[in-house]
């Protein structure tokens, strides 16, 4: 147990931003590591009555394992993670959004009667689909701009002006509340779906959109980490590099 016992208290978004193959061992054992990333493994496993060896030891198999092809987001620039973060993760989110909103309204109709949970499932992700429309326009149109001015600025040594938002740790601080709002919503259709296992009576639509809201779910923590752990503070420091 040599790797977490050198670095006892660091962070778990520190360890996923470091090597994000430990996110599947935080997710396993429902350690949220995106938006409730700025705890110790110590801290989240007695909140959670977790026995913290059990997950040291796991952990410190994938720290000591070949790297093989997980990706050091740690190491992209900040212009690229931003860019990357929009192509992948915001275009995943258009375009199953529709879908899954399809899907959950027969879901709805045809078995709603039986499962009454799906109302409330349904009513939980079209909020949402509703709010992550909004939060990714704002991240596009004002934030990532802004950290694209400062790379470029910051690679020709040139002065940027102040933005109408003052310090990006404005927009940032909004970002983050807002993730921990959808943070919330999937904790709660999580619940709902059982941990997204459907009922023995779920047809083939039941099934894929169980299996679609998790894959959404999955998609929704990698996207947040890269903002929460990685791209956010690095904005803020280099921001503080203009002063």
């Amino acid at each position: 147990m040599e790797v977490l016992q050198k670095n006892i208290e660091k962070e778990i978004g520190q360890y996923v931003a470091d090597d994000f193959r430990t996110a599947a061992i935080f997710s396993k054992y429902k350690i949220d590591f995106c938006c409730n990333g700025n705890r110790t493994v110590a801290e989240a496993c007695k909140k959670k009555g977790i026995d913290e060896a059990a997950i040291i030891a796991e952990l410190n198999n994938v720290l000591n394992a070949k790297t093989g092809e997980s990706i050091d987001y740690n190491s992209w620039p900040l212009d690229l993670l931003a860019e990357y973060i929009e192509k992948k993760h915001h275009r995943y989110v258009e375009e199953k959004i529709p879908v899954l909103l399809q899907f959950l309204n027969k879901l709805c109709r045809v078995h709603g009667e039986r499962h009454p949970e799906l109302f409330k499932i349904n009513e939980l992700f079209t909020a949402s689909a509703g709010e992550l429309a909004s939060h990714m326009k704002k991240e596009e149109l004002i934030l990532f701009p802004f950290v694209k001015r400062m790379v470029n600025a910051k690679l020709k040594n040139e002065a940027i002006q102040s933005p109408q938002f003052g310090t990006v740790e404005n927009p940032i601080a909004m970002m983050k509340e807002e993730h921990d709002n959808e943070g919330q919503r999937f904790r709660d259709i999580a619940e709902l779906t059982d941990n997204y296992n459907p009922p023995a009576d779920a047809c083939n639509t039941y099934k894929v959109t169980f299996a679609m809201l998790e894959e959404f779910e999955k998609d929704l923590h990698l996207h947040i980490h890269l903002e929460n752990n990685i791209l956010f503070p690095k904005a803020i420091a280099l921001e503080t590099q203009f002063d």
